[in-house]
């Protein structure tokens, strides 16, 4: 160690090693001695200019961190790292980066050789699977001049605290779905509309494709050519998403638990009855209540929700349906489309809840959205090579088959049910509200 942030090298020693045999095969050929004498002395002294060299400049290296604030839960969120190099030479660098602990990376370094006052960016994505505070740590870098026979070991003071949100990017993307023209191959379905719940917006002309049944005769006769109504969906009316906090919500998939993706897919959702004109509420509950957040569509709701979506945190107990129902009724005067993300992994489950479920059902419109299990599917349905597998693929398919049971007995209770796939929560959501709303069921 030269001082206290200077290094020998590997190549150091290397080359020391070399001047040690040398010494040593000098016992039998005394010209050799002299060779490792002029070797050892351009050792040291090249080890000495070295050391000066990366020791030269008080702050040789500058490091910049750019990310977010608010990160987004379950998304690819970029970080960049910006290095100059403020000396006036050529400098070899190892970038050992903080990262959370949660990323489980220990390993990953950066190199780069930078030109005098020289600037690169190195990027790399960060996905965080849980809502609440990441704390980046310091960066520490490893520096090297030209002989590569000194180092010295800079750390760099860079320790900052980011949180991760429920994803505004998949509330923005799905925003983008709905409004737009394209989308059904997106996966957002285009549902005729059905029902008579429509608003008297404007007298229109008549393009292919209008309903017939909206002809306006009068207004037809008067301009001589066909005009027809046109009408808009109800607004105003009342969408809560209600989640499950209870413990059988932390089953994971991809690294998420369903509490996390039925988190999200309530921003999203939220967003979108909030952007056709109805008032979004949430509700949160697990053993106890939690967030009773009342439906609104101010302009400051959006961003109340997603505060109220960020703390929400599972208590590992069981879901209080009969007190579930005490507060909407309680709270909810009004008739209105109560969303309930929760998940049932047995018959046994599904039939304790369902006396309050159809309760819920009688005064609102009520929608259970659970969930199935890719990897169950996976296993059932995958070659069997062998009589275990063949038992693994029979138990996958006889669970996949309860989950059916479930949602089956549900609607046979006229209880309007959704079971999808964790990735697929978010559009199928949608498309149950819309779907209603062309229907004229709330």
């Amino acid at each position: 160690m030269m001082s206290k942030n200077v290094y020998l090298t590997r190549w150091f020693f290397a080359v020391f090693a070399a001047v040690i045999l040398l010494y040593i095969m000098a016992y039998s050929n005394p010209q050799l001695e002299f060779v490792a004498n002029v070797v050892l002395a351009s050792l040291f002294g090249l080890t000495m200019v070295d050391a000066l060299l990366v020791f030269s400049n008080a702050n040789p290296i500058t490091i910049e961190r750019k990310v977010n604030n608010r990160l987004n839960l379950g998304d690819t969120n970029p970080i960049h790292l910006k290095v100059t190099n403020n000396t006036g030479q050529v400098v070899n660098l190892t970038i050992v980066e903080g990262y959370p602990h949660e990323m489980q990376d220990r390993s990953s370094e950066f190199l780069t050789l930078l030109k005098p006052h020289g600037t690169e960016t190195f990027d790399y994505i960060f996905i965080p699977t849980r809502r609440g505070e990441y704390q980046f740590n310091d960066v520490f870098v490893i520096m090297r001049s030209m002989f590569f026979l000194a180092s010295r070991r800079i750390d760099i003071s860079l320790e900052q605290t980011v949180h991760v949100y429920p994803s505004v990017l998949q509330m923005k993307k799905y925003e983008l779905l709905v409004f737009q023209q394209q989308k059904t191959s997106i996966g957002i379905k285009k549902i005729r509309r059905l029902g008579n719940n429509s608003e008297f917006e404007q007298i229109k002309n008549y393009v292919q494709g209008d309903e017939l049944k909206t002809i306006n005769w009068k207004a037809t006769s008067r301009r001589n050519e066909l005009m027809v109504n046109q009408y808009q969906e109800e607004k105003s009316q009342n969408i809560y998403c209600i989640i499950d906090k209870s413990r059988s919500m932390q089953m994971e998939f991809e690294g998420l638990s369903m509490l996390d993706y039925s988190i999200n897919a309530a921003l999203v959702f939220s967003n979108i009855a909030l952007k056709k004109g109805d008032k979004a509420g949430l509700i949160t509950y697990s053993d106890k209540m939690g967030t009773m957040l009342a439906a609104d569509k101010s302009g400051g709701q959006m961003r109340r929700i997603h505060e109220a979506l960020y703390n929400q945190r599972t208590q590992y107990k069981e879901g209080n349906y009969e007190l579930l129902y005490q507060s909407v009724r309680r709270t909810v005067k009004s008739r209105s489309l109560l969303v309930l993300f929760t998940n049932f992994e047995t018959e046994f489950a599904m039939r304790r809840a369902i006396p309050m479920l159809r309760r819920l059902n009688q005064k609102h419109v009520l929608v259970v959205v659970f969930f199935e299990n890719s990897e169950l599917q996976e296993l059932a349905f995958q070659p069997s090579t062998s009589i275990q597998e063949v038992y693994q693929a029979t138990v996958a398919e006889r669970m996949i088959s309860i989950k059916s049971k479930i949602a089956q007995e549900l609607r046979q209770n006229g209880i309007q049910t959704v079971l999808t796939l964790p990735d697929e929560l978010s559009i199928n959501t949608i498309n149950k509200y819309l779907e209603l709303k062309a229907k004229g069921a709330i």
